[in-house]
């Protein structure tokens, strides 16, 4: 039994102040004491201790690359200061994302020599969401006092599945870049990520900083985890630079018992008539509820991870989203694809790219 299923065993029976952490240092971790145990406090002070060192790294001093290549190779290229263009969190309407946003609020108002650098919160509206999850992100994010910046994908997921949507680099260049329904075993997530939701933020960050990603950042904060599964325990990391843009991930040091520790502490629990999304107060915690019923945030419904029972569920809870599903299943058997089933594991025969067109001759 690995260290993440026993993390998940044991998690259920912590109690309020008891120390916990990931029972084996990440790959990951950029030092010794990160991803050892402790309390919900010391959780939060670490968080703390991630925001002030990412902010101060990429907003003072000067932006300075050694080559590595060529005749010139050894030498120092100085870009000039380095410029934090600002900080958004990225939310998705998920449990650790609510958690996220919530000590990402606290930490700003908290940090009066930090809060110029905060922009609001970035949401990116993949247009396979499960409509309550938009509707809770469109409110509660307001309600909160914070900017919404909701960004959208160029291509759509349906477009993706019927293979309209064409490589325009590299060697597969008119080549569609996926064709079917994606689904458990087909490992396309890196497919669907990118078009759906990387994308877009690359884009933002271009608006924001244009060419000068070495010299110019944006930050995004989100919540990955550690504790999350295999897969987070192995990449996820505190800090992670790409071109113009810094991912910080303050949270990655908590534990599962740590978010739920921390939502019985925000969560409103009076027996009173609740504000909508439960933020009866400042210091509420919001609560999707989505997640409540399907313990996720229903932003993507791409397919890639879904259980067996996961489109039953979603129709259950959310009827409309369920005959959205079947319609675009019905369009996907219309275009005579094979793997037509959302979500069903496909043969890697049945899961292709469809070749570039050619003329006929």
């Amino acid at each position: 039994m690995g260290s993440r299923s026993r993390t998940a065993q044991t998690a259920e029976h912590m109690l309020p102040g008891m120390p916990d952490g990931v029972e084996k240092k990440p790959p990951k971790a950029t030092d010794d004491d990160s991803w050892r145990a402790r309390t919900l406090d010391e959780a939060i002070a670490r968080t703390y201790e991630l925001l002030d060192q990412a902010i101060v790294r990429f907003s003072t001093g000067e932006a300075t690359t050694v080559i590595t290549k060529g005749a010139r190779v050894g030498q120092i290229v100085n870009y000039g200061p380095r410029v934090l263009e600002g900080i958004w969190g990225l939310y998705s309407g998920g449990r650790d994302s609510v958690n996220t946003a919530h000590l990402l609020r606290k930490y700003m108002k908290d940090r009066a020599l930090f809060r110029h650098f905060f922009r609001g919160i970035i949401h990116v509206n993949t247009g396979t969401a499960i409509a309550e999850t938009t509707q809770h992100v469109r409110e509660a994010v307001p309600a909160w006092g914070m900017q919404l910046t909701e960004l959208t994908p160029r291509v759509n997921y349906l477009d993706l599945v019927l293979g309209n949507v064409r490589a325009t680099t590299g060697p597969n260049i008119g080549r569609s870049v996926w064709l079917g329904f994606p689904g458990p075993g087909t490992l396309p997530h890196s497919v669907m990520y990118t078009r759906l939701k990387d994308q877009p933020l690359q884009a933002f960050r271009r608006q924001m900083v244009g060419s000068e990603g070495t010299r110019r950042k944006v930050m995004y904060v989100g919540g990955m985890r550690w504790d999350e599964s295999d897969k987070r325990f192995r990449n996820a990391e505190e800090v992670d630079v790409d071109g113009g843009i810094v991912w910080v991930s303050p949270v990655v040091h908590w534990t599962n018992a740590h978010m739920r520790e921390y939502r019985a502490r925000y969560r409103c629990e009076k027996t009173h008539k609740h504000q909508p999304h439960r933020m009866c107060g400042d210091e509420a915690l919001p609560v999707n509820p989505v997640t409540e019923n399907l313990h996720m945030s229903g932003d993507c419904a791409c397919g890639v991870y879904a259980k067996a029972e996961e489109k039953d569920e979603r129709r259950f809870f959310y009827p409309e989203h369920g005959a959205e599903i079947d319609r675009w299943e019905k369009t996907v058997r219309d275009a005579e694809i094979p793997a037509c089933v959302w979500a069903r594991p496909h043969r890697k025969a049945s899961v292709r790219r469809r070749p570039a067109h050619r003329p006929r001759t």
